[in-house]
């Protein structure tokens, strides 16, 4: 049985390895896919419309009235239309995003867990101790909690030191809090699932504290793709992968920590309750063996007493 950073470490490789599966690298790409399925459709119906009026609310504004004339003479044309649609595209991109990498999140963890569970788990019983329901009011329980602690924490992020901290510590918790109920919800019941959360805590919340730094990369590349503009279509595209591919090892490492965990509690389970039946059985033939050597020196004849001889009376024996 593996236990402590053998699991933790078990975990970590297979995880990695599995994010090379052609499974996960298409759902790696999923959020391209429908980030641009959604342009196309959008663009197509509402394109032209969005620009006139993206268009007519810059030139409502009088200060920005002005900065146009200004570019307009100094022989740069109509600035106004070409700033239009791209003000357009910033806007609705980032909704874009945010739209297909939840849609995807929501249907990546089960696919990633059934694909554990199939290759690595297929004997483990799927007790389905949560539903999709307690699923999504975990999650936006735990959000709220965790956007409660951000803003708590806020001041204490003036410490150079804390900055670096405690917004990876509470993200990591929010992680793992989230991703363990949903790598659990189809095989465990309730009470496995909060045994697992009681015995693993420590192990679970370094892999979500370090999944949320693993998180941060891709914003970087984000951050690259807003600063050179030039490159903004390939960086932020590049960027949305990466994330995705990160939140699948993530979502991986999980599914095999937490189900792993899960099969090595049952087993001690399973063991704990055979040891006292076997106990209870010793004891049940013992008893029999006891009761039946009890009944057999019950049957066995009792000697009848010897026959009494009368005393002599003055010497002589009576007759």
């Amino acid at each position: 049985m593996l236990t402590g950073m053998a699991l933790l470490l078990d975990s970590f490789w297979r995880a990695a390895a599995y994010c090379l599966r052609p499974r996960v690298m298409a759902l790696s790409v999923l959020p391209l896919v429908v980030m641009l399925a959604l342009a196309l459709g959008l663009g197509y119906f509402y394109w032209d419309a969005a620009v006139q009026g993206m268009r007519a609310v810059l030139d409502a504004s009088t200060l920005l009235a002005s900065f146009w004339s200004w570019l307009q003479g100094w022989g740069l044309g109509d600035v106004a239309s070409v700033v239009a649609p791209l003000m357009v595209i910033l806007a609705v991109a980032p909704v874009l995003v945010v739209v297909s990498l939840l849609l995807v999140a929501v249907l990546m963890t089960p696919a990633l867990v059934s694909l554990v569970a199939e290759r690595r788990f297929p004997h483990l019983e799927r007790k389905k101790g949560g539903s999709f329901i307690a699923s999504v009011a975990w999650s936006l329980g735990s959000t709220v909690l965790a956007l409660v602690a951000l803003v708590v924490s806020m001041p204490l992020w003036l410490v150079p030191p804390l900055v670096l901290i405690l917004p990876p510590l509470i993200w990591g918790w929010l992680t793992y809090r989230v991703m363990v109920f949903d790598a659990l919800s189809e095989h465990a019941s309730k009470d496995e699932r909060q045994e697992v959360f009681r015995r693993h805590r420590g192990s679970l919340l370094g892999i979500g504290i370090l999944a949320g730094y693993l998180g941060a990369a891709p914003s970087i590349v984000w951050a690259s793709g807003v600063v050179f503009a030039a490159a903004f279509f390939v960086l932020v595209p590049l960027a949305i992968w990466i994330y995705t591919l990160v939140f699948a090892f993530s979502s991986l490492w999980f599914a095999h920590y937490c189900l792993a965990a899960l099969e090595r509690l049952r087993a001690e389970t399973a063991e704990t309750a055979a040891s006292p039946v076997g106990h209870a059985a010793h004891a049940a033939v013992a008893s029999s063996r006891g009761a039946v050597g009890a009944n057999a020196a019950a049957d066995l004849p009792v000697p009848a007493p010897a026959a009494a001889v009368d005393a002599p009376v003055n010497g002589t024996p009576s007759i």
